[in-house]
């Protein structure tokens, strides 16, 4: 298998995994259209780096890690669940400002750092990261660094695409949108964002084993 080949099973892994809206994309969305499509961007990449760190895990063969993850994945699920519901309620009270200058380097940071900790906080992840590398060979190949290297980058770049693509055309929206207009969209984001988090512990509570 070339390492070009790879390299493109990764990109193509990378936006399947990120096209899927769920809170991850109604964030970016979100912060795309209140705080600019380079808000949405940074949101984004958070992601992107996430997926690259399980996707690391899985192609390298981490096994620790994996079996970490995996044994304490329901206390990660109840801080990402948590962590939903905490960023819904300030999504839904914030009220943005129509056009309002973009977010510095802190904003910009603090927006990286929480979708990269919420889509850590997702464990199962990595089961399909495992999956999807194991069929495609790289699991009988643990002393493939190259190819696992170039599969985790084409995985990041992927994703990273995808993001930088939805940032980029919901951003173009924000200055047709008046200060009432987004003062709704975040609370319908964060009531959303809320319910996600309420799922991801009921589950808990339930027992289903799923996350949103």
């Amino acid at each position: 298998m070339s390492l070009l080949f790879l390299f493109g099973k990764g990109l193509v892994i990378g936006l399947s995994v990120a096209a899927p809206v769920g809170p991850i994309g109604l964030l970016c969305i979100n912060r795309s259209l209140t705080a600019g499509p380079r808000a949405g961007f940074v949101t984004g990449l958070g992601a992107a780096v996430a997926d690259g760190v399980y996707g690391a895990v899985a192609a390298f063969g981490i096994a620790s890690v994996s079996l970490f993850l995996l044994d304490h994945q329901d206390l990660v699920r109840g801080l990402g669940g948590l962590g939903l519901i905490a960023i819904g309620l300030q999504m839904g009270l914030k009220r943005p400002t129509e056009g309002g200058a973009a977010p510095g380097f802190r904003g910009l940071a603090r927006a990286f750092a929480t979708c990269f900790l919420l889509t850590l906080a997702n464990p199962a992840t990595i089961l399909s990261f495992l999956a999807i590398f194991a069929a495609l060979g790289l699991a009988d190949r643990p002393g493939d660094l190259l190819a696992a290297l170039i599969m985790v980058l084409g995985v990041f770049l992927g994703s990273a695409i995808w993001w930088l693509g939805l940032s980029g055309m919901v951003g173009r929206l924000r200055h047709r949108l008046t200060t009432g207009t987004l003062v709704w969209i975040n609370r319908g984001s964060g009531i959303v964002l809320g319910g996600f988090g309420l799922l991801a512990l009921l589950s808990l509570l339930f027992g289903t084993g799923e996350s949103p």
